[in-house]
């Protein structure tokens, strides 16, 4: 009996040597799945709710801003998949619950938004629109705790993984969530073709109910796909259960002590912040944008997304294997903030062209420099962390990078609420302003983030940070 536990670890590691490079391409594709996913809620519902049904842009995205604040979540479904196996299975279980809920919630969600766009339709916006804003916005919770249960994701990859494979995988899965965009907009785009520029909850409800039936049923295959049979073949679980500190077990009080425990640690979380916000804020506003002052489709808007992915893509690589290795990670992400304030300037600029060519450019620039940014940081974060509390650390980062999403959703309505509300905005050359004021926010936000990067101190980090976040962890062990 007591050879066991050495005879199941030894075999694990044998198991774990034989992963290949197609069983890191098949676990990639789930990323691929919920880039779709994200595809649907960001890339489709919020230019129909503001261009299309007349919804204020503040309510769109503040209600669907709210799957992202369910992320707290993501904690207490990381940690029951430690403990409580479902089907079997202690993280593909919860992976494929969550999908399911994903799927449904985002269907019903849709139902509501007929009912809303029926109501602004026969009596315009008043308070009775409220209540359909409201369950809405349950419906929205309901996606979010689905999609927080697709957490255990995260840990299958570190239970399935070590040193030799722990970067590939990564890689793959980066790689996996933008073409998981291009696939999304190949979708949406087949399933939207006979949408028009200008459409009405009669013409929509069609097309919108088939998009959100089909592309979920299609993530939901390709998750079992990605996932069926992993769990049991590579899990080193049970071996490293004894394992501290991880992402998926990080709470929220400790996330916060953490984000403070040094000088160094609340400025580069200061600067991670400061730079998902600038990122982000023009996720709610993008596909209006094209609408609006363009006159583009639901088809051609959607189809920005894959501009913006191709663009992270090559960002993505140039940054790997051109800009780290030859300016360094600093200079790197400094230069990255540059060239997104230009790049938003330029989506301004592309306004005042009206050409749906000029905003695709821009977009695929801004995509450019978003995937210098998304690299940069993350190997300046990975550089910036103590191996000794790598897990409590990245998953804080984790934490706020999901609230700080949410926050910048809401931020980009709000402020395309009230550029509507100051510049007039009744026709196109009062819209491009009022959009304006968004992408302008966002490129200030990038030079807030480079006067921040430019304080961090790598060396005092490694020295002092590493104490500090060691002292707050021992202080929540006593």
């Amino acid at each position: 009996m007591a050879e066991s536990p050495q005879s199941d670890s030894a075999e694990n590691l044998e198991q774990q040597a034989s992963i290949g490079l197609f069983t890191m391409v098949r676990l990639g594709t789930f990323n691929m799945g919920l880039s779709i996913m994200s595809l649907l809620l960001l890339g489709v519902l919020n230019r129909v709710m503001i261009a299309d049904l007349k919804v204020p842009a503040l309510v769109a995205a503040g209600v669907i801003s709210i799957y992202q604040f369910m992320a707290p979540a993501r904690v207490w479904f990381g940690q029951r998949s430690d403990t409580t196996p479902i089907f079997g299975h202690h993280r593909s279980g919860y992976i494929w619950l969550g999908i399911v809920g994903m799927a449904i919630s985002g269907f019903l969600v849709v139902q509501v938004l007929w009912q809303l766009g029926t109501h602004i339709e026969t009596v315009g916006w008043n308070a009775g629109a409220y209540p359909w804003v409201a369950l809405m916005g349950i419906m929205f919770a309901l996606y979010g705790l689905s999609l927080s249960a697709t957490t255990p994701f995260v840990a299958l990859l570190v239970d399935v993984s070590d040193e030799r494979t722990k970067s590939k995988i990564v890689g793959i899965g980066w790689s996996m969530l933008m073409v998981g965009i291009v696939v999304g907009v190949i979708i949406v785009s087949i399933v939207t073709s006979s949408l028009g520029d200008s459409n009405t909850v009669a013409t929509l409800r069609g097309p919108i109910n088939r998009l959100f039936i089909i592309a979920p049923a299609i993530v939901c295959l390709i998750t079992i796909l990605s996932t069926s049979g992993i769990e049991k073949r590579y899990s080193q679980r049970s071996r490293r259960s004894a394992a501290g500190d991880r992402e998926d077990s990080i709470t929220l009080s400790k996330a916060l002590k953490v984000l403070t425990a040094s000088k160094q640690t609340g400025l580069f979380f200061s600067f991670l912040l400061v730079l998902i916000l600038s990122l982000f804020i023009q996720n709610a506003v993008l596909e209006p944008y094209g609408s609006e002052v363009f006159g583009m489709s639901v088809k051609a808007t959607t189809g920005l997304n894959a501009f913006f992915g191709i663009g992270t893509l090559i960002g993505i690589m140039a940054t790997g294997f051109v800009l780290l290795p030859l300016l360094g990670k600093k200079r790197t992400v400094t230069i990255g903030c540059l060239a997104a304030a230009l790049f938003l300037i330029l989506l301004i600029g592309a306004g005042y062209i009206g050409q749906p060519w000029a905003l695709q450019g821009a977009v695929g620039l801004f995509g450019l420099s978003a995937g210098v940014l998304t690299t940069g940081s993350t190997v300046l974060m990975i550089d910036l962390t103590a191996t000794e509390t790598a897990g409590t650390f990245v998953g804080a980062w984790g934490l706020a990078q999901a609230v700080a999403q949410g926050i910048a959703s809401v931020a980009g309505g709000g402020l395309l609420t009230l550029g509507k509300s100051v510049m007039g905005a009744e026709t196109a050359g009062q819209l491009v302003p009022a959009y304006g004021v968004v992408f302008f926010v966002q490129a200030l936000g990038m030079l807030c983030a480079i006067a921040l990067v430019s304080r961090v101190n790598i060396q005092a980090f490694q020295l002092d940070a590493k104490q500090a976040i060691t002292a707050v962890l021992e202080n929540e062990l006593d």
